[in-house]
């Protein structure tokens, strides 16, 4: 009995190096179901860790400088998650056609699919990046900033705009990994890009040693330098030879059906995502009404929320490979058996997850904060919207599956009727009219993304996704 329990802790072992190196990389389509969830979600899992690590070290050193500081910052990202939407929205129908592309061997059809990725990201930066310059100001303005917010925050804003080409990039190249099943890959440049960051804003921010003291704005500006160098990395080995998919001259030119045929697989997943952040932008401004405390309790509060869901997301992401891989090959039954294996891992980490958030919500907190009244915003934010953990869990599993397969309309619909439909009202209802204030806001995220969860398992287990073609 000891032999055999040795033996599979040094299988798992095994499997855990392999995952995080990328070495040896295995047919997805094929083969146990545990172990291809598990060398794909494990570099995943951590890519999310350093981001979700990343999203609260950028608040914890901001947050030093004072509530106006992380207001600034809140607000703006909350902008700024339109242009995350726009992105993530191209990265999945980027996974979705690699991996459908992968799972039926086809690696030049591939190829073609990650240059068009690369031409309709680059025309998309240039816009955003030129908007983002000009407007920074009215944005903040828009977002309900006061005065004293707009004249701390407006370097800020425009330098995070203006640098959209890393963000953008910077999801897209993942996506292309992800989509091959190079997840080890997308998982360094993550690392690369967030761990650059998490050095440079204390530095940046407080003008430690020979570096300039440059306020919030130090943020924008290291967060866009660690993205940047990631992009560059990405880009290094989207050229080298070893990869499943390569960034070649011979598929450079544009194939304007291919792009017309991602940007409409793309369409679905980037409304999807417009409906959700849109709502989360509408959600901040419910919140700023209650004044800059309120607002920073709110962004400090879902930051530590991210922390626990991005890695999340990453077992999530595990999923849309192996569906898209396995519909490519032929096996629907395989890629529905993967989608409920991953599922049972996810609720039981965000469970745990959420334990810790309820427990232990108020030293967490203070971590960031000593301000009263942002503590109890804070405090409120973590507790409410953490009682919807294991739903989340189910949710995100069930999005991303539809993703996978390309099926990103029905995402989209659920997401209109969660979000617009029924959590937008219900957040307006608790927050003003019922007078529960920020707090109305935060049981409006909890209530509304498990019925989101609940919703989506219903449509999933109808199954019209298997057929979906792309």
């Amino acid at each position: 009995m000891t032999t055999k329990v040795n033996e599979q802790k040094v299988s798992w072992w095994k499997l855990f190096k392999q995952a995080v190196s990328g070495k040896g990389q295995p047919d997805y389509t094929k083969g146990s179901i545990g172990q291809a969830a598990f060398l794909l979600a494990v570099p995943m899992v951590l890519e999310m860790a350093l981001e979700s690590v990343f999203a609260v070290t950028d608040i914890f050193w901001v947050s030093g400088l004072g509530a106006h500081a992380v207001s600034v910052v809140g607000l703006t990202e909350a902008v700024m998650t339109l242009l995350y939407a726009i992105a993530i929205g191209l990265s999945m129908g980027t996974t979705a056609m690699i991996a459908r592309r992968i799972g039926e061997k086809n690696i030049v059809a591939a190829n073609q699919v990650v240059a068009q990725a690369m031409w309709i990201s680059a025309m998309l930066s240039v816009v955003i990046a030129v908007l983002g310059i000009i407007y920074a100001e009215s944005i903040l303005r828009l977002m309900g900033a006061d005065e004293a917010v707009i004249k701390d925050g407006t370097l800020f804003t425009s330098i995070m705009l203006g640098g959209s080409a890393t963000i953008v990039f910077l999801f897209i190249n993942n996506a292309i990994f992800r989509g091959a099943g190079d997840a080890s890959v997308a998982m360094r440049a993550l690392w690369l890009a967030n761990g650059i960051n998490i050095v440079l804003d204390p530095l940046l921010i407080y003008g430690v040693g020979p570096f300039p003291e440059m306020g919030v704005t130090g943020a924008a500006v290291a967060t866009t330098i660690g993205r940047g160098i990631g992009v560059i990395y990405q880009l290094y080995h989207l050229q080298s030879v070893k990869g499943r998919v390569r960034l070649a001259l011979a598929y450079a030119r544009p194939v304007w059906h291919l792009m017309k045929r991602l940007l409409v697989v793309s369409g679905g997943g980037i409304l999807q995502f417009l409906i959700a952040t849109a709502s989360w932008v509408v959600l901040v401004r419910i919140v700023s009404l209650y004044g800059s405390e309120a607002v920073a309790g709110y962004t400090i509060g879902i930051r530590l929320i991210m922390f626990a869901i991005l890695p999340a997301w990453g077992m999530s992401n595990a999923v849309a490979t192996l569906v898209g891989q396995n519909l490519g090959a032929g096996h629907p039954d395989r890629a529905e058996q993967s989608v409920w294996t991953i599922a049972r891992y996810n609720v039981s980490f965000m469970l745990l997850v959420a334990i810790t958030f309820i427990a232990l919500a108020e030293p967490i907190i203070r971590l960031f904060s000593s301000d009263p009244m942002v503590v109890q915003y804070g405090v409120d934010c973590l507790r409410y919207i953490s009682y919807g953990y294991g739903f989340y869990a189910i949710g995100m599993i069930m999005v991303q599956a539809f993703n996978g397969a390309g099926d990103t309309v029905t995402p989209t619909k659920i997401n209109f009727f969660c979000y617009w439909l029924f959590q937008l009202p219900l957040a307006y209802l608790l927050a003003q009219w019922m007078q529960l204030g920020p707090e109305g806001v935060f049981l409006s995220v909890m209530i509304a993304e498990s019925v989101l969860a609940l919703v989506g398992v219903w449509v999933f287990r109808k199954g019209h996704w298997k057929h979906q073609s792309i």
